[in-house]
């Protein structure tokens, strides 16, 4: 296995082949290689190299699957995503609330099962963002070796102010700023790339912190006024990836599990992976392939089969037939 894993993130890599090591690992058999796009190129045009996985944004994991089945491997190219929670009126909204705000903000929102779409059928919608706020204020911004900190910081300084910059758009386009992550006092290095968590309210789906992944901690509330709104609304996204609901009937959390046009569904769960050995199933823009990367279909991914037929101890062929042969 060849893992190259992100120029802007690469620590997680070395110390996992660290450990295979300490563990016992032959030389040779997990491989960590460095570098940007020329590294990734030399692995999507290596002739012995003969399927590759990936994971990021949607015109990167284009390019992957373009360029590297174009030199005959099998790829698997998990791109980017817009996860919508949709909350019901009947709704328990403490739950949705918390799982609102642990699957937005966690790992500062830069997860691709991130929630970044609150999709509220009103009368409920008030009562949710405010239930919401209050969760929001009692997390703790700062420096990750700290155990009281729950949310860290960006990757880069430059994704930091492209984040940031969401939030004078979503201004900008209409959108009400509930809770400006920018102003956050962060219990760490004053250098490093801080944005607090941040709450829009009343955004429309035709403002850009509605329609591209942010991937930050920038949550979105979008008001409707129907489960059939809602759900016209999810299927609209050019992506999907994962997407929730969250209500107390059974009927209605049903129903959105056959008509969303979604991979990955959640019912009073917001995030849909909850285990490890289940991971990436989308669908749309947010997989290119045929195979996912969970269970057995990221097993066959990375094998092929070999079909061997043979017959032994038979002293005679049975003479000439010219039927279509069934090796008996």
């Amino acid at each position: 296995m060849v893992l190259k894993p992100s120029e802007k993130d690469p620590s997680a890599a070395n110390l996992l082949a660290e450990i295979f090591a300490e563990a016992g690992l032959p030389d040779g058999v997990f491989n960590v290689v460095h570098g940007d796009k020329e590294a990734v190129d030399a692995i999507l045009d290596h002739p012995e190299i003969r399927s590759v996985s990936f994971v990021g944004s949607t015109p990167v994991a284009r390019y992957v699957y373009e360029r590297g089945t174009r030199a005959g491997k099998r790829v698997q190219a998990l791109g980017g995503a817009k996860n919508h929670m949709v909350v019901l009126p009947d709704a328990d909204l403490d739950l949705a609330a918390d799982a609102a705000v642990s699957a937005g903000f966690g790992s500062a929102g830069e997860r691709c099962m991130a929630i970044s779409v609150v999709v509220a059928v009103d009368p409920v919608g008030d009562e949710l963002v405010e239930r919401i706020v209050d969760r929001m204020a009692a997390i703790r911004t700062g420096d990750g070796r700290d155990p009281s900190c729950e949310m860290g910081p960006l990757v880069t300084r430059a994704h930091r102010d492209k984040v940031a910059g969401y939030l004078d758009s979503g201004v900008a386009d209409g959108a009400e700023l509930v809770v400006d992550g920018r102003t956050v006092e962060p219990a760490g290095d004053s250098n490093g790339f801080w944005l607090g968590p941040t709450l829009f309210d009343h955004v429309g789906t035709d403002m850009s912190v509605y329609r591209d992944e942010i991937f930050g901690p920038v949550l979105s509330v979008v008001r409707v006024g129907s489960y059939d709104e809602a759900l016209a609304l999810v299927n609209a996204g050019k992506y999907g990836n994962g997407t929730a609901i969250f209500t107390n009937d059974g009927g209605a959390a049903r129903r959105y599990q056959f008509d969303v046009e979604v991979g990955m569904v959640g019912v009073n769960v917001p995030i849909p992976v909850p285990m490890a050995y289940y991971s990436f199933g989308g669908w749309k823009s947010s997989l290119f392939g045929d195979a996912h990367a969970h269970g057995t279909e990221g097993v066959q991914f990375f094998t092929r089969g070999k079909v061997m037929t043979s017959r032994w101890l038979d002293p005679s062929h049975g003479g000439v037939s010219l039927g279509f042969p069934t090796h008996t």
